[in-house]
């Protein structure tokens, strides 16, 4: 079945009519690697690569963003104090972020339309793995690994899952996504990998705070099998054609 270019782009969250038609105009929009000419040209949705600002559109109306989230932005669809993570990626009334990260946490963060595909990430059942780099106040103690791999007493009517800590050395490739501030701690067994397969509120904070410490810094690295790239600056998102199934 063919569909016009410019409703292919607005069903998919690429923006309105108008802003669509612009961005064709700007010759931002490709169809299997050409710029499109015209609004009105019949694709294929399903035989077709559509890509806007060289990224892949995904079909059928469904999209997803893999967003580098930055300090400072709620994952909200909207919020009344704070700027919300909504702002950073093409308006569509159905998008919505896949969980939460704190506003003061950075990383990678899916924005979506699919519910199901949501759904399987979030699921507990699932066990998605979630892997975040964390500056810490005081040094990583050895322990912590133990205690992490046996679950934790945050405060909840149970532990967490059991959770794997890696403390960095300078051979860590994941130090290249510290921020310069931090850089300096890289070999002081203050920055640490921590993966879990929950998502409870604050979780990762609230695992160092009952170890006796605490998180000065937090950046999701990876959620399954989607890495955030370190050519992703903070603020871009890019489009996602089609997420593996968990």
């Amino acid at each position: 079945m063919q569909i016009r270019l410019d409703k292919y782009l607005a069903d998919a969250g690429i923006g309105t009519r108008s802003e669509v038609k612009n961005l064709i105009k700007r010759k931002a929009v490709t169809i299997n690697g050409i710029c499109a000419a015209k609004p009105e040209t019949k694709i294929t949705p399903d035989a077709d690569e559509i890509a806007v600002n060289g990224s892949l559109v995904a079909a059928r109306g469904l999209v997803t963003y893999m967003l580098h989230k930055p300090a400072g932005y709620v994952c909200a669809v909207k919020d009344d104090r704070f700027p919300t993570v909504m702002e950073l990626v093409p308006q569509n009334r159905d998008l919505f972020p896949v969980g939460r990260l704190d506003k003061d946490t950075e990383g990678l963060l899916l924005i979506t339309n699919d519910g199901m595909m949501a759904h399987r990430m979030l699921s507990p059942r699932s066990h998605v793995d979630k892997t975040y780099l964390a500056v810490l106040e005081r040094p990583a103690e050895k322990a912590y690994m133990d205690l992490f791999s046996a679950g934790v007493d945050i405060g909840d009517d149970t532990p967490t899952l059991p959770a794997r800590l890696v403390i960095c050395d300078d051979d860590s490739q994941e130090l290249n996504y510290l921020p310069e501030e931090y850089r300096a701690y890289s070999d002081s067994g203050r920055v640490v990998l921590l993966t879990i397969q929950e998502g409870r509120y604050h979780q990762v904070k609230r695992m160092f705070h009952a170890m006796g410490n605490e998180v000065l810094y937090l950046k999701r690295l990876s959620f399954g099998s989607l890495v955030l790239p370190m050519s992703l600056k903070k603020g871009e998102a890019v489009c996602i054609e089609a997420l593996p199934v968990m």
